[in-house]
């Protein structure tokens, strides 16, 4: 008998460690896919971002060319500063 408790001892301790690791798998998958979603929206916000400065550029663009027709209408109005 002393022979045998050992042995079943040692089966519940590894059938629990066992069970452990599965809960660990588990966990680490929900882990793997809750950070496959942040690196998915990290991205997104990179392209988001990307596109609010070409939007920038295109404005500051057609601000300099609002500039030079008006400096170009007063040149020819002959309009000064004073």
């Amino acid at each position: 008998m002393t022979d045998q408790e050992p042995e079943s001892q040692t089966l519940r301790y590894l059938r629990c460690i066992d069970e452990k690791l599965d809960g660990l798998r588990e966990d680490m998958s929900g882990v793997k896919s809750r950070l496959g979603r942040l690196e998915t929206g990290e991205a997104q916000l990179h392209v988001d971002l990307a596109q609010i400065h070409a939007a920038l550029a295109e404005h500051s663009n057609r601000f300099d060319r609002t500039d030079a027709r008006f400096e170009r209408i007063e040149r020819r109005l002959e309009f000064s500063d004073i």
